[in-house]
């Protein structure tokens, strides 16, 4: 990688390399102690086996390794160490690991763990991840741990809650003529659908939610547990190459209207949107989400500000208003809509949720108090007589999935996503995209035809509805539940938000919300950034030509793999504008020579070298891009 770092990720930290075990068909990367994209002949058989320790607000211990011996020869691969995690009132936490690889498809991952005190984890044990490409509602095989054995199906529309629980083992098709079993010793394991949380896997993990966490691990007590894989058939096959040719892309079908994009504005940021007000003209969003909230002593101050806004820089306008529900549901709402006659707040649409539904109830937990929502939406529209009523979750589509709105009395249905609830690092994040399709497909599974709106949905978790709250990030590091996050700043979040923006497409939305306009979800530069403050991040001109295509038809375009995340509008006059992102940490070749007839013009290219504009003729042939490169053609 020559481009620098801080390009492309906003930090100058490196993720660790992976180490590519190997043997026979078999192969797998190891990376901090766990094993990733674990391989069959180049297919890809699971995404993940981890050992994870989590603390009492589910964030994710980073154990020292230490004693890390590996070997590899051709027909098998063996990895030993030892690890301790230390607890924040100082108890620590060893285990001791040993994976082994065979040439016949066989792989095994042992730990013991030692609590060398008592030790609080909210979850201690491994995690199995099923890829949902390909896999998503094909047959499996679930054997539990009374011995039966159960011929089923993974989930294909997201399943709220655990497709299954009491697991012993997981049977399924890597391709025609193989299968694996993945079989799990030491604890009793159950199955939830991470695609609740933008996760773009299924995950087995150890200790049914329905137990009590967090709970403590006694001192001195050890606890061991094991999985096998074993994978059988296809012993002729030989290992294909994976991404060796260039990535092709051509014009499909013409789809529906593009969505408007929004940008979030809350109440502190307005003064600074305000001294910036010709760059959110460049920027041209269609809407302005207002975010309100009471509980965090949101008054008549914030709704002016917002106000002033508003009559600066005309767009619509969405009241994104948490509902307090501490008292009188009607005085409390007709309390705000009075406040935004007396602030001379211009709105279009109020979206309202109650307070305490930003929280999850995962299984087995009592649900908290709330009034019917028919009661708050009843409420809302009485006070806000005039404008569109929006509803569902300010949280994630976890929540939505869990406890469905009566969206009878709505005129849209909104929820938002976050990338890095379980995991933080670089790839995870990026194949969270490959969830977005089941997300929004699931979503007009159960609320039809509703108006449809998505966010605000950046990279870091602006809320943690899994525990107290999100994580202080302020060395800038890769960390889940994080407050902010480096690659916001970088090439990293404009190629995510151009795959984010392709992946929904086809979902029909009326508006799309992936970012703020200043502050740490914004698209200007703070203090610390290589640009000057103040001036445009990478995501900026993404979130520029995605506000230029809204209202356009979508083109469909056809991608022959993964690498590369392309959106296609057509204008009112005819011409095709694409937009293309490289998702990857790699160099990746595209084939644009069947968008030479309909994408006349340049082309600009963003990468670690910066803004670059090519000559129109680069259409006709193949096109570079550099790690997480992003191109406007047309």
């Amino acid at each position: 990688m020559t481009a620098d770092p801080f390009l492309l990720y906003g930090t100058h930290a490196v993720e660790t390399e992976p180490v590519r075990l190997r043997a026979g068909l078999l192969s797998a990367d190891f990376v901090n102690g766990n094993l990733r994209t674990i391989r069959h002949a180049g297919t890809e058989v699971l995404r993940a086996i981890a050992y994870i320790v989590r603390d009492r607000d589910w964030g994710t211990y980073e154990p020292a390794l230490a004693d890390l011996a590996i070997e590899q020869k051709d027909d098998h691969f063996s990895v030993r160490y030892s690890a301790s995690c230390e607890g924040p009132d100082g108890s620590r936490l060893g285990f001791q690991a040993a994976i082994d690889g065979h040439a016949n498809g066989r792989l095994s991952f042992d730990v013991t763990a030692l609590p060398q005190s008592d030790f609080e984890t909210n979850r201690c044990g491994f995690c199995i991840l099923h890829p949902i490409a390909g896999l998503a509602g094909s047959p499996v095989k679930v054997e539990h741990t009374d011995g039966t054995i159960v011929d089923t199906k993974l989930p294909l529309l997201i399943d709220p809650w655990q497709p299954f629980k009491d697991m012993r083992a997981i049977t399924h098709q890597v391709r025609p003529g193989v299968s694996a079993e993945c079989l799990m010793e030491g604890d009793i394991f159950e199955m939830e659908d991470q695609r609740n949380w933008s996760d773009a896997s299924y995950k087995t993990y150890v200790r049914p939610l329905a137990l009590p966490w967090p709970y403590v691990l006694p001192a001195g007590q050890p606890m061991r547990q094991t999985i096998s894989l074993r994978i059988t058939g296809g012993s002729k096959e030989t290992a294909k190459a994976i991404g060796a040719e260039p990535v092709r892309i051509e014009p499909g079908e013409t789809g529906a209207k593009l969505p408007d994009v929004g940008v979030v504005i809350y109440p502190e940021d307005v003064e600074a949107a305000l001294g910036n007000l010709p760059l959110l003209k460049k920027l041209g969003p269609q809407q302005l989400l207002l975010h309100y909230d009471p509980t965090r002593g949101h008054g008549r101050d914030a709704l002016q500000a917002h106000a002033r806004l508003a009559a600066a820089y005309p767009a619509s306008t969405t009241l994104e208003c948490v509902v307090a529900c501490a008292g009188d549901l009607e005085a409390e709402l007709s309390g705000v809509a009075d406040m935004v006659r007396r602030a001379g707040l211009r709105l279009d649409a109020v979206a309202v949720s109650p307070s305490v539904d930003r929280q999850s109830t995962p299984p087995g937990s009592i649900w908290p108090a709330c009034p019917p929502l028919e009661e708050v939406y009843a409420a809302a529209r009485r006070a806000f007589r005039d404008l569109r009523l929006g509803g569902g979750m300010f949280s994630y589509f976890t929540e939505l999935n869990r406890k469905r709105v009566p969206a009878g009395a709505l005129d849209f249905i909104t929820h938002c996503t976050c990338p890095i609830v379980h995991a933080a690092d670089d790839l995870s994040v990026m194949q969270s995209l490959e969830a977005l399709p089941f997300i929004t497909q699931s979503t007009r599974a159960i609320y039809g035809a509703k108006p449809y709106r998505i966010g605000p949905s950046t990279i870091a978790m602006r809320q943690n509805p899994y525990g107290g709250a999100t994580k202080d990030n302020p060395d800038g590091q890769r960390i889940a539940m994080a407050d902010r996050d480096p690659r916001h700043n970088g090439l990293f979040a404009a190629a995510w938000t151009i795959g984010y923006a392709a992946r929904i497409a086809p979902a029909r939305l009326e508006m799309l919300t992936l970012s703020g306009f200043t502050g740490p979800f914004g698209v200007l530069a703070t203090t610390g950034e290589p640009a000057e403050e103040g001036t445009p991040r990478p995501i900026f001109h993404v979130l520029q030509g995605l506000a230029a295509l809204a209202g356009h038809l979508q083109i469909e375009m056809r991608v022959s793999d993964d690498r590369v995340a392309v959106l296609a509008g057509r204008s009112p006059a005819g011409g095709i504008t694409a937009w293309l992102a490289n998702i990857t940490s790699d160099h990746v070749t595209v084939d644009t020579s069947a968008l030479a007839g309909g994408a006349a013009g340049p082309v600009t290219i963003w990468d670690g070298a910066g803004a670059r504009r090519l000559a129109s003729g680069a259409v006709s042939g193949r096109l570079a891009m550099t790690a997480y490169a992003v191109a406007r053609i047309g």
